[in-house]
């Protein structure tokens, strides 16, 4: 190794890794098959050093899961695949996601890894789309394949491809998304040994190390600060499991012993019999806990994993965020993004200031299934999205992501690839929680179907809402839909659920959760609460009811009235709550 690098070659090297993390982006998406992975880019890129750890990217941890596996069997050339969330202690949550990794050698040096994980749309099982909403164990859900060698120095493995691809309803996507991830990771590898040629191979190394430092001691600052001696709690809910069990909680202290952070999840409710568990690698938990803590207190700090050794994990084992083989985990999303919403309620508590309420509660899935007018096979796989949180600087988005780089699969492409047409798309009037700073809205999809077939849909926020935060009222909640051709009357389907016939003809109301707003609302502008009234996004009646604004028909504001009105609205409500839940599972059901 050199010496300590000068600050402007540590900082080109971090950019071009940066370049290199988001390059494999690029590629992948523009060589994948697939909506999921080509239009929505539900893939997770990453470049680690020697031991396995992520210098840059979205997910880390589980490099090294991998590498004790194959000990000193790795070489030059190879280029691993696996889809076994049980197989590699949760690196990976559920059998869609197919995992891709590869050694990146300098002149015959080992220099790190490149990894990608993507979401494939079938892989197997007993439902289109491999995510049965009603599974009571993995051996339900599709194609389990360990790590395995796809190459082995350089040569393909036919026969692993085969068995992977015959397990598939569209192996043609698969296959093309599948050679997506590859080339990513040959892309990244590439770009590595470029950094190696510029600035030689020890500097790069020394860069990697460096970075990481930077990242722990930066996290260690963070920890100082933001987490506490004597423990914080939150618990938050899924609603059900997909089998008729449910709400489920999850519960969270947070404290401080010495530098290090715990994150202790006891409390949490035993595994499900349905397909919401979450087994999450205890890499994967600090992961998510250090990326929230950089994007909410300091999103200059570079994301990698230096700061693993400042986080202890306690995941109770058979509980829903540590379940035991052969739990069913297909839907695990609802119960991930739980997660997150526990964190930010916990970690709210602390730094009100810094704090955000609670999201749209998972990756809203629609899936749409069966053979065209030319007796086609057909998938179309969508994720929908739903409120952002209200923030501390601002409104939560209307529609976004809870990913922040996943995109809407366009309009444009359903309609021109599948039997499907679009009728309605729109945010949902009255679904962002009132607040200084407004929740966002949850939308509004409308499907009518041309062909014959069945959907599938996996949802969450049905029956308990988003919360807000800091005097900010929670936001509105799912539903979904079906009206048959020919009839006004629309029929209320399950959030979760599974082969529902359709005929051409019938149209699916998809509507998903809003989010929680974020401060005061009735200290939120007028003319800002006049303006979502005039978008269309606030009710004149929510307008009066949570903001304490009179406007008329003609969509002008009573100032007057106003004024008072406020005024008698503080006095009568007093201090705002820090939260609001709006519907609290066992205790509002024992009040009812």
């Amino acid at each position: 190794m050199t010496k300590k690098l000068d600050p402007i070659t540590l900082d080109l090297i971090e950019n071009a890794l940066l370049n290199a993390r988001f390059e494999m982006d690029s590629v992948v998406t523009r060589v994948a098959l697939s909506p999921v992975i080509r239009e929505q880019h539900d893939e997770f890129p990453m470049i680690c050093n020697p031991a396995g750890q992520m210098v840059v990217g979205q997910f880390g941890s589980y490099i090294p899961e991998i590498v004790e596996q194959y000990k000193n069997n790795i070489n030059e050339g190879d280029i691993f695949v696996w889809n076994d969330p049980y197989a590699c202690k949760g690196s990976i949550s559920h059998n869609n996601d197919w995992c891709v990794m590869m050694p990146i050698f300098h002149e015959g040096h080992h220099v790190g890894y490149s990894s990608i994980f993507g979401h494939m749309v079938d892989t197997g099982g007993k439902v289109p789309g491999s995510m049965p909403a009603d599974a009571y164990t993995i051996w339900e859900e599709g194609l389990r394949v360990p790590p395995v060698k796809i190459y082995e120095d350089g040569k393909l493995n036919e026969g692993v491809l085969q068995i992977m691809l015959n397990n598939s309803r569209t192996p043609d996507m698969n296959r093309a998304d599948l050679m997506a991830l590859i080339a990513g990771c040959r892309t990244a590898a590439k770009r590595v040994q470029e950094i190696c040629d510029r600035f030689g191979r020890d500097s790069y190394l020394t860069a990697c190390d460096e970075l990481m430092s930077r990242t722990r001691e930066a996290m260690r600052v963070l920890i100082s600060k933001y987490i506490p001696e004597e423990p914080v709690t939150f618990t938050d809910y899924v609603d059900d499991d997909g089998v008729g069990n449910g709400p489920f909680k999850l519960h969270l202290s947070i404290y401080k012993k010495g530098e290090v952070a715990v994150i202790d999840w006891t409390g949490t409710d035993d595994q499900a019999e349905g397909p919401i568990n979450f087994h999450i690698h205890e890499g994967l938990c600090k992961l998510f806990f250090g990326v929230y803590m950089i994007m909410a207190f300091d999103p200059k700090i570079m994301f990698n994993e230096g700061f693993y050794d400042l986080f202890e994990i306690i995941l109770p084992e058979g509980s829903l965020l540590n379940p035991k083989f052969p739990a069913a985990l297909s839907n695990r999303l609802n119960t991930h993004t739980r997660f997150f919403d526990c964190q930010a309620g916990a970690l709210g508590q602390q730094a009100p200031h810094l704090s955000m309420a609670a999201g749209y509660g998972t990756s809203p899935h629609f899936i749409f299934t069966g053979t065209d007018e030319n007796g086609k096979y057909f998938q179309l796989m969508e994720l929908l999205f739903g409120g952002v949180p209200g923030r501390p600087r601002d409104d939560g988005l209307d529609g976004h992501a809870w990913w922040p780089l996943f995109s809407a699969t366009p309009i444009e492409y359903i309609e021109n690839y599948y039997p499907v047409i679009v009728e309605r798309y729109r945010p949902v009037q009255d679904a962002g929680g009132a607040g200084l700073h407004r929740g966002g809205a949850g939308i509004e999809k409308v499907y009518r179907v041309l062909a014959s077939g069945s959907i599938s849909i996996h949802d969450d926020r049905e029956v308990v809402p988003p919360w807000g935060i800091n005097g900010g009222l929670h936001g509105g909640t799912s539903s979904k839909w079906v009206v048959r051709a020919g009839k006004d009357e629309p029929e209320r389907i399950p959030s979760k659920t599974d082969s529902v016939k359709v005929e051409p003809g019938d149209r699916i109301i998809f509507i998903t959760a809003g989010s929680g707003g974020w401060g005061d609302p009735l200290e939120r502008p007028v003319e800002k609460v006049l303006k979502d009234v005039r978008d269309g996004l606030v009710s004149r009646q929510k307008a009066e009811r949570d903001y304490g604004v009179l406007i008329g028909e003609d969509l002008t504001v009573d100032e007057n009235g106003t004024e008072a009105l406020r005024k008698s609205q503080r006095k009568e409500r007093g201090e705002p709550a820090p939260f609001d839940f709006g519907f609290i599972p066992g205790v509002h059901e024992a009040a009812e």
